[in-house]
């Protein structure tokens, strides 16, 4: 899998995707926005990686969609073609959203629109103190319910923050960032994406088919009563106390190992 439109290296056992064109910001284009939405679709718990780190080139995660590229072709498209335009970045976050794999964004500098869009979909971010997170969509006359944002952002800072972030398009610092629970922790700039990568790393160790199943959950009981939740869960620990990383896990306690998960 070598994409055309970004970076992709393995590290270990974790892919890195670096959005390259930093001479602008990392802005998205059409052909970005379909080789991200096709890269995670084909990425699942066999795949020779085991996390993903996303990230920008230079000082800046994503500026959001490409003005020449993108917003200005979207201004003279018909309705069709608009929302087939919206249906594909909406397929980009639901790829990362259903990808089994751990996803972990480091983040700095400006991290905007379809950006802080992708960031959101992450699992877990790492930022920097000046980093600048903003959807812009409220700024070009747009509704800030884009790419999920009205679903996702309210889960991950309450919806009190994200409806002030998405009626407003305002930027959000790298400090405030963090004490909301967007980013999961706060690294210097030089050192965001060795600290991504160590804990994406971490994750890629642990068991694999046990976090993909936790990713499941997580995405199926947002709309669950408890009863269902628990059941739901029920079922899913049932399996995964089936696997053999279970038994791995529990022969390595006995003889005070660490235990060595295969995914399996």
């Amino acid at each position: 899998m070598t994409p055309k439109h970004f970076l992709m290296e393995p590290r270990g056992r974790v892919a890195v995707i670096t959005l390259n064109r930093p001479e602008r910001k990392n802005p998205l284009t059409f052909e970005s926005y379909a080789e991200l939405r096709d890269t995670f679709k084909a990425l699942d718990r066999h795949s020779a990686p085991r996390a993903v780190v996303i990230q920008g080139a230079g000082e800046n995660f994503c500026s959001g969609g490409d003005v020449h590229e993108i917003i200005g072709p979207l201004v003279e498209m018909d309705g069709v073609s608009l929302l087939r335009f919206t249906r594909m970045t909406g397929d980009l976050v639901k790829a990362m959203r259903q990808c089994p794999l751990p996803v972990v964004a480091a983040i700095d500098g400006i991290c905007a629109g379809a950006g802080a869009a992708i960031a959101m979909a992450a699992d877990l971010r790492v930022g920097t103190a000046r980093s600048r997170t903003a959807f812009l969509f409220a700024r070009v006359g747009l509704a800030g319910c884009d790419m999920g944002a009205c679903a996702l952002l309210p889960r991950i800072i309450g919806q009190g923050r994200a409806a002030e972030l998405l009626l407003t398009g305002r930027f959000m610092q790298g400090k405030e960032a963090h004490e909301a629970g967007f980013f999961n922790r706060l690294e210097k700039p030089e050192q965001v994406l060795d600290k991504a990568l160590e804990w994406a790393q971490e994750l890629a160790s642990g068991p694999n088919f046990a976090h993909a199943m936790t990713k499941n959950q997580l995405n199926q009981e947002w709309d669950m009563p408890l009863e269902s939740a628990l059941e739901a869960e029920a079922q899913a620990q049932a399996i995964c106390m089936r696997t053999r990383d279970f038994r791995r896990a529990y022969e390595a306690f006995v003889k005070r190992e660490k235990p060595q998960f295969e995914g399996d």
